[in-house]
């Protein structure tokens, strides 16, 4: 026959041993319909944490993008105090 915490087939009824108290975790007398209510709520959960990373990946892209410009801008002004400085060496004869 069935084990303990476990119910013929075709029978509801609540569940048994699961983890001990966390917040994801199922008291003994558990209906279908708390069962269903707490899917649907991880459901909501799970949908809005997959709107989240996408605005995150969002953000990130237009920082690397950023970056890169930011890069680019000081690479060319190194490029122009070089260059100034060694124009400014060669006129002092250093």
């Amino acid at each position: 026959g069935p084990g303990p915490g476990r119910l013929p087939a075709g029978e509801e009824g609540p569940l048994e041993g699961g983890p001990p108290d966390h917040s994801y975790s199922l008291s003994s007398g558990t209906t279908s319909e708390e069962l269903l209510r707490k899917l649907n709520e991880q459901r909501d959960i799970i949908a809005l944490l997959e709107v989240k990373m996408k605005e995150m990946k969002g953000s990130i892209r237009r920082l690397r993008l950023a970056e890169a410009q930011l890069r680019e801008e000081i690479r060319e002004k190194d490029r122009l105090l070089h260059a100034a400085s060694a124009g400014t060496r060669k006129r002092h004869g250093l």
